[in-house]
């Protein structure tokens, strides 16, 4: 397949590269030339465009059989309108005259703003109360819409906290002992290894239904609590101590809790995963770090 990449970054490189070793033809987008000589180590053609700006796609090559949307954005809601809103309605606006095979687009599980540690799947509400994750929900409707109207191929992954090489907020703050937990710790974490992001990419290009929606989240949502227990026996320090939850701090936040079920797509795109839970992926993320001589562990005098 020809297959174009928009945002090669955290998961974009790798998938390019997951791409390449698969045996496809693979583009690369980026805003800026910087990170050339690095998708081209990979066999990534690069290619230079703002997604927030429709003249420079204009100037792009067309044709691609599947194309992946997985730019990241920080900032507050007016970066994600511009980036994720704006920027998906552009790429659909391009595409459209000669749409793709398939068409993903990298998602979020904040559109679901659960805070009572129910179990949510894909048909569950999307009402969150922050504004970057409504945004998000726009973005998504853009694509649901274009799906129903153009037949635009649009497959959409909600993504969860994704950890892996070098990335994992909880576990950075627990070793540097700047972790706390949130009141006794019964809010409910999901999480996905990187390598199984770009895992659950492929197996929707090949076989993701255009139109619907799929959770990206390992098998096992897991309290914070459990999440630190474990941390702690493995790298063998205390847990982190508690603080009072700060319900209004929470609200302004958007802080959920919810267990995010994977279930349709284990059943409907057959993805088995690397790391099926944060136990496994942990276990290889801390080896990775000590066989490196990476792995730097504040004492906690406790």
């Amino acid at each position: 397949m020809k297959c174009l990449i928009v945002g090669c970054g955290y998961v974009g490189l790798p998938l390019g590269a997951e791409l390449v070793r698969l045996g496809h033809e693979v583009s690369g987008l980026r805003r800026t030339e910087a990170a050339a000589a690095e998708l081209k180590a990979a066999g990534i053609v690069p290619l230079v465009a703002d997604i927030t700006q429709p003249e420079t796609l204009a100037k792009l090559p067309r044709g691609f059989d599947w194309v992946v949307n997985c730019v990241a954005a920080g900032g507050g809601a007016d970066n994600y309108r511009q980036i994720y809103l704006q920027g998906t309605r552009n790429l659909v606006e391009w595409l459209a005259p000669d749409p793709p095979k398939k068409f993903v687009y990298t998602s979020s599980t904040s559109v679901y703003g659960q805070t009572d540690g129910s179990q949510v799947k894909e048909s569950s509400p999307t009402e969150p109360l922050v504004d970057t994750a409504k945004v998000l929900v726009e973005a998504e409707q853009v694509l649901l819409a274009a799906a129903r109207e153009k037949k635009f191929p649009a497959v959409i992954l909600r993504v969860a906290g994704i950890y892996g090489p070098d990335r994992g907020h909880w576990f950075k703050q627990y070793l540097k002992n700047e972790a706390r937990l949130e009141g006794d710790g019964s809010r409910y974490l999901n999480m996905i290894h990187r390598d199984d992001v770009i895992g659950c990419i492929v197996a929707a290009l090949k076989s993701g239904r255009p139109g619907e929606v799929y959770n990206a989240v390992d098998d096992e949502p897991v309290t914070q609590m459990n999440f630190f227990q474990w941390l702690a026996g493995t790298v063998g320090k205390y847990p982190p101590p508690s603080e009072p939850e700060n319900v209004e701090e929470n609200r302004k936040r958007g802080v959920t809790n919810k267990r995010v079920s994977n279930r349709r797509l284990k059943m409907e795109l057959g993805y088995q995963f690397k790391y099926p839970n944060f136990r496994k992926g942990y276990s290889a993320e801390i080896l990775r770090l000590e066989r490196a001589g990476q792995l730097h562990i504040e004492p906690d005098e406790r």
